[in-house]
């Protein structure tokens, strides 16, 4: 399942370029990021170039899940701001910090566009995520 979450997200991450114009008729929507805990002291925030270690779960406006690493008990690993997952992803995710839960309403066009990821996203689906940073991995400045 993280195998298909992490090639889904790649996947998404190249939907505008596969299928321009599907932002609709009423234009782009924006994404919406909600922190649902915050941390105290917090040193370190997440910026393009991390390694992210996160828990998530994946839900459709209705509330159906598609995904979740909780079940595995495999958090899902990546590097932000760098393709490797959806757009809304590695712009919800910026100014993260370790210990942080958030909560990503992802329109779309960050997520997987008219073609969604079938079978378990619809086309023009808008996404739900509860993300938790469990770990930043700063690569040093090249």
């Amino acid at each position: 399942m993280q195998l298909w979450l992490g090639l889904a997200l790649w996947l998404g991450a190249l939907g505008p370029l596969l299928a321009p114009g599907s932002a609709g008729a009423e234009g782009p929507r924006k994404l919406q990021i909600g922190v649902k805990r915050r941390v105290e002291n917090c040193g370190l925030r997440s910026r393009k170039g991390d390694v992210l270690t996160m828990h998530y779960t994946g839900r459709l406006e209705d509330g159906s899940e598609f995904d979740s690493s909780l079940g595995r008990a495999q958090p899902f690993v990546f590097s932000l701001g760098t393709g490797q997952v959806i757009k809304g992803w590695d712009q919800g995710l910026l100014g993260m910090c370790e210990g942080e839960k958030r909560k990503l309403v992802i329109p779309s066009e960050l997520g997987y566009g008219d073609r969604g990821a079938p079978p378990k996203i619809p086309g023009g689906a808008t996404l739900v995520f509860e993300v938790e940073l469990l770990k930043i991995e700063r690569r040093p400045e090249l």
